[in-house]
């Protein structure tokens, strides 16, 4: 005889809404078939053409001579960084709370030899001009410093919330870099969502960099991959970085197949993403024991703080969403982060926006049920 089984209830949950990040998402029907049938060849030996259009293209979008592409944004970064900082104990100034500062495992340094010197990020993402002209070293000065060879901004600004910074800003750092002789690198992960949160062209808003990084596997969708653009000696510089790194990979164009069709098909779908990012920061913002700051809500990410007389701390709030099929990134006992993206529809939205209030209990009474 079979032995009795103990039979458990399980609570099935078939609504799945995954906010964790904008790199959650899954390739669409129609990169599956792109990337099915994509043209490809060795990229190492510079033949795939598939990758030779998405570099074109991204060149061309961006109005920069040439173009790369490279496994993540985490090495595009970083081989941007070595190219400008290509003498060890050169130094770049880049926020405190930048990513390439704090999430990308210390590379410039560690791996460069690159000298972070570190300005405060502001609640908006920038720097302070002057704190920024104010840490440049001057290369004729004191033997003892390291050398100033290059600046990083970061737009949208993460840790700040997605936060944009203006053409006007980017301009400003733009020209304190000319006047001392520097580069200008912009980690633009997450750059088309800026650009269309401002309603310029993105080629407007990187026209001062001297190179920029571009997640495509964020907002954009894509399942792999990170272009870098910028002059046509900066990038041949770069491809035999790459190649160091562990980054040339052979038929490539498979990935980078997908990559175009995101091009083509979600950009202009970053819209409807900030439209449904801002619904959803001000309903949360009246559940009772959450704090948004909403008018910082400017792309597709939103920073919930849970205040103390809350039912439920982050971890348990947490746990909760996931019961129902919502599911969140936890950043401290206190904090939760929400980004949206395209396969994110309204009314998952508004069912993430009554799980919330469901476990809170509601919102706050001046605000009616």
């Amino acid at each position: 005889m079979f032995p009795l089984l103990e039979f458990v209830s399980v609570k099935m949950v078939t609504r799945r809404v995954d906010l964790r990040s904008d790199t959650v998402t899954k390739p669409t029907e129609t990169m599956r078939a792109a990337m099915a049938a994509a043209e490809v060849d060795d990229d190492v030996l510079g033949n795939d053409p598939t990758a030779f259009r998405l570099e074109s293209e991204m060149a061309k979008i961006m109005e920069k001579e040439a173009a790369l592409f490279v496994p993540s944004g985490t090495m595009g970064n970083l081989i941007s960084v070595l190219v400008h900082c290509d003498i060890r104990g050169s130094e770049v100034i880049l926020g405190h709370n930048s990513h390439i500062h704090i999430y990308e495992n210390g590379g410039i340094s560690t791996i460069g030899g690159v000298h972070p010197r570190t300005v405060k990020n502001n609640a908006d993402g920038t720097m302070d001009i002057d704190s920024i002209e104010a840490s440049i070293r001057d290369p004729k000065g004191e033997l003892v410093y390291p050398t100033t060879r290059l600046i990083c901004l970061e737009n949208t600004h993460g840790n700040t919330g997605g936060r944009v910074l203006s053409v006007e800003y980017t301009d400003r750092v733009g020209e304190v870099a000319k006047k001392y002789g520097l580069k200008l690198h912009i980690d633009g992960a997450r750059i088309f969502n800026a650009a269309v949160a401002l309603g310029v062209p993105v080629s407007r808003l990187v026209q001062a960099a001297d190179s920029v990084s571009v997640c495509l596997s964020k907002g954009l969708g894509a399942p792999v991959g990170t272009i870098i653009v910028g002059s046509q000696s900066f990038i041949n510089k770069a491809r035999r970085l790459r190649k160091t790194l562990g980054g040339g990979m052979r038929q490539v164009g498979v990935l980078c197949a997908a990559a175009l069709v995101a091009i083509q098909e979600n950009v202009a779908k970053l819209e409807s993403d900030h439209k449904k990012t801002k619904f959803l920061a001000d309903g949360l913002n009246k559940v009772e024991g959450l704090e948004v700051d909403v008018d910082s809500v400017e792309t597709n990410m939103i920073f919930i703080d849970i205040l103390e007389h809350a039912k439920l701390n982050a971890e348990k709030l947490r746990k909760k969403l996931e019961e129902h099929g919502i599911f969140v990134m936890q950043e401290s006992s206190s904090r939760i982060r929400i980004v949206m993206h395209h396969q994110i529809s309204f009314k998952d939205a508004q069912f993430t926006l009554s799980c919330f209030q469901q476990a809170l209990g509601g919102v706050h009474e001046e605000n009616g049920n």
